[in-house]
Formats: C-alpha cells, sequence, structure tokens
C-alpha cells in the first residue's frame, strides 16, 4: 500500500496533468483554423493525399478509411484517442476492435484511450478484455471536453479527426474535417500528448485504489481502537471498586493508603483516557449519539463549578473559581453529560494550566440572526496557548503537556458542534491566560430568577 506521501506525490503529478487541458483544446482550435484555410481555398479534390506534410481531408469516408489504412500499416505501434464513448461505439460496430486484434497478433502493441466516465470505461474495458485481452484501454478525464479523435503510428504518422455531431450512430454522419500529417515531428507531438494522458489515467487509477486501500485500513484501525478501548475500559471499574474497599479498611497506615491513593488516582486517568478514545471513534465514525432534555444552564455550570471548587479544595491547588451566573434562567436543549463534558475539559485545562490566582466563568445571552443562544465563558490567568498549537488546537492529539493525548478540545468541539452551537479559544489580550467560550442555542425565551 502507498504512503501518504507516495500519495501525495501522484496526486501532484495528477495535478500537473490539468495542464493538458490546455494543450489538448488546441488540437479543436487547429482543426477550426484548418476548416478556414479549406473554406478559403478549395483547391484541392476530395480524398487525394497531397505531398505536403499536412493533408486536409474533408470527406468522412476517406479520413476513416484513411485511419484503417493507417493502422493497418503499423509496425510498432499505434496510439488511439477517441473522443467519446459513443464514438468508440461507433467505429466498433464498423469492426476497428478486430482489425486491432489482427495488428496485435503481428506484434504491434495497441493503446487506446477514451473520453468516459468510471463506470462506462469499466463496462468497456470488461467487454473488451474477454475478446481481445492483448489491448490496453483507459478512461481518461470527461473534462477535457474535445471533439478530436486521434490515430498516431509509429510515432511517424498522424490523423486527428473532428467529431461534427457525436449524437449520430454513423461514423460517415459523426465525422467532420480530418487532418493527416507524415511529420514525424507532429507524430511526436501527439504522441507526447498520449503519453502524458495515459500517465494520468494510470495515476488516477492508482490513487483510487490507493484512497480504498486507505479507507479500508482507516475502517479497521478504528474498529481495532474502539474494540481495545472497550476491552481496557472492562478492568478499570474493578480496580477502582477494589482499591475503595481496600482503602476503606485502611485505618493508620498513611504508606498504605498512598499506595492506594496513587493506583485510584492513575486508574481514573486511565479511564479518562478510554472514554476520549471512544469519544473519538464515535464522532469519526458519526454515531455520536445525544439524549437530549431540557436543562437549566445555570444549574449545570453551578453543579460543575462546585464539584471543581471541591476538587480544588482537597488536592493541592491553589486556583480559586469566580463564576459569574446570568441573572435569569437559561434554557437548553441539550445532553446534559456531553454539556458537563466540555465543560470539565474546560475546567481542567484551565486548572492545569493556572497554578495559582484566579478563573473565571460567566454566562451571557447573546442574539444573532433572530436565535438567542447562551455563551458559556472560561477564562484564566496562566500561561496562555502556545503559539505553535494555537492555530490547530481544536484538531486531534495537540498538546505540549505529558498529561492526557490532545483530544479534549476535538471532542469538546464535536459535543457542541452536534448542539448546534460553536466553541473558540484565544489568548487574552494582556497577554496573561486564555479564554475559552462556546455557544449553545435556547429553547425559548429567558425567565427572570
Amino acid at each position: 500500500m502507498m504512503s501518504s506521501i507516495e500519495i501525495k506525490r501522484k496526486m501532484m503529478k495528477l495535478y500537473r496533468g490539468e495542464l493538458l487541458k490546455e494543450v489538448y483544446s488546441t488540437l479543436l482550435k487547429l482543426v477550426t483554423k484548418i476548416r478556414i484555410v479549406v473554406e478559403e481555398k478549395k483547391e484541392e479534390e476530395e480524398g487525394i493525399r497531397s505531398s505536403s506534410k499536412i493533408e486536409i481531408i474533408r470527406n468522412p469516408r476517406e479520413s476513416i478509411k484513411l485511419a484503417y489504412e493507417l493502422i493497418q500499416s503499423a509496425e510498432q505501434e499505434v496510439l488511439r484517442i477517441f473522443p467519446s464513448i459513443h464514438a468508440f461505439r461507433r467505429q466498433t460496430r464498423m469492426g476497428i476492435m478486430h482489425l486491432f486484434k489482427d495488428v496485435v497478433e503481428h506484434g504491434v502493441k495497441v493503446r487506446i484511450l477514451i473520453h468516459a466516465d468510471e463506470n462506462q470505461i469499466r463496462q468497456i474495458i470488461n467487454e473488451v478484455v474477454l475478446v481481445f485481452p492483448d489491448i490496453d484501454i483507459k478512461g481518461i478525464d470527461m473534462s477535457l471536453n474535445t471533439s478530436i479523435g486521434i490515430v498516431i503510428v509509429d510515432k511517424k504518422e498522424s490523423l486527428i479527426i473532428e467529431t461534427r455531431d457525436d449524437a449520430r450512430d454513423n461514423s460517415y454522419d459523426a465525422s467532420g474535417l480530418a487532418a493527416y500529417s507524415n511529420s514525424k515531428y507532429i507524430a511526436l507531438s501527439y504522441a507526447s500528448i498520449f503519453e502524458s494522458l495515459w500517465i494520468q489515467a494510470e495515476l488516477y487509477k492508482q490513487l483510487k485504489e490507493a484512497n480504498e486501500q486507505l479507507k479500508q485500513h482507516d475502517k479497521m484501525q478504528k474498529e481495532f481502537i474502539n474494540l481495545a478501548a472497550h476491552e481496557l475500559r472492562t478492568p478499570i471499574q474493578p480496580i477502582l471498586g477494589f482499591t475503595e474497599i481496600v482503602s476503606s479498611k485502611i485505618k493508620n497506615n498513611t504508606e498504605q493508603r498512598e499506595l492506594l491513593d496513587a493506583v485510584t488516582r492513575n486508574a481514573k486517568r486511565l479511564q479518562r483516557l478510554v472514554d476520549d478514545i471512544i469519544d473519538v471513534t464515535k464522532i469519526e465514525s458519526q454515531s455520536l449519539k445525544l439524549n437530549k432534555e431540557e436543562l437549566n444552564l445555570n444549574h449545570l455550570i453551578t453543579n460543575i463549578i462546585d464539584d471543581y471548587n471541591n476538587l480544588i479544595a482537597s488536592g493541592n491547588h491553589k486556583v480559586k473559581l469566580y463564576f459569574n451566573p446570568f441573572k435569569e434562567t437559561l434554557l437548553i436543549k441539550a445532553d446534559k453529560e456531553r454539556i458537563s463534558e466540555v465543560m470539565s475539559n474546560l475546567l481542567s485545562n484551565a486548572i492545569k494550566f493556572t497554578k495559582e490566582d484566579a478563573i473565571f466563568i460567566s454566562i451571557e445571552k447573546r442574539e444573532d440572526d433572530n436565535i438567542n443562544y447562551a455563551l458559556v465563558t472560561v477564562k484564566d490567568t496562566g500561561g496562555g496557548i502556545d503559539p505553535e498549537i494555537l492555530p490547530n488546537m481544536f484538531s486531534k492529539f495537540i498538546t505540549k503537556s505529558f498529561e492526557g493525548l490532545g483530544l479534549g478540545l476535538y471532542i469538546s468541539k464535536h459535543i457542541v458542534k452536534a448542539h448546534g452551537g460553536k466553541i473558540e479559544g484565544k489568548n487574552n489580550n494582556n497577554g496573561i491566560g486564555a479564554e475559552f467560550g462556546f455557544t449553545l442555542p435556547l429553547i425559548n425565551d429567558t425567565k427572570t430568577l
């Protein structure tokens, strides 16, 4: 399987193929100019090959006959471009595939390019490979939108044929002006265009196959991570339960209690990591479910802050939380556990990066496009957001901390988004600390407390 770097390199080559569109479109312009010259002069008789290196053929029967003669005369290679799937079908009914088969049996290599979409070219290849396995066929981008067919023989002679009306069933009625050249330089130029388009078609095929492999690999990886996370979750609960039982039986042994506290603390940390991994897999598989209910946002945030104040009081943190609730009741339709998770992520980050001093939490009511929403803000006085991670801080695994996997903000972003809100973060203007805020739509008018 190609690596992501190899895929990017191939994509760059494919993008360069866009330049071929301009080159290839000049063929149509060339035919138009030739048509003007022919109409002005009309000096040569129809179907008579001149001694010049470029000959104009106005009779479709003569140009198609010449195309078949050129293919029959091939000694090494035939390159053929069909401007559409209809043009290929018309020529197939006239027996061109059997002509190709004959020259292939004499050691001539035949390659065909067809302007067709993916389904059409797949059908053609499936049909041809059964009867003509030695003939190579590829599809090229339909956006080139050309009406020019090309025959190149041994890189010495070339014939371009205009499609005048692609809706016709008969090749003679569908074809227009043609231009033959026995100039090696012109043939080589057309062959170069053919090779570039051939490579582009091959790269597209490889990229498509690689993309399918990456999708399959990504699916397997997510399934494995999800399974592993669930398996890890199973033994965590017994560990926490047993340590709590053992801890209740320890009375005066400080050392043993400290060891058990360390076990409990790390088990809870592992539990948070596992829960984050499971959340990420749900987000990426679009299976994150919300159990929405009507909630009083002031009460929800107050309860979360009370929990964190108790945590701070029982720990070694010196930080203080200051909460400024909204003066009215703000009702939201939301998943209580998920919104609590978002708030906990923001508070945990603020406490982690604010060793001392204060953290300010506030709730405001805003209006945008006649839609009322609540804005919850957490503003700390810590070291602020590192400039290196600031542009991508809501992406996965973006962290400079040795704690956690850098998934909290990523998960919070998608939870808020699933509720119809937005989340943002920035460094404070005074250069001290950072501010994060998320919005949630209100379900009805506020009520005065």
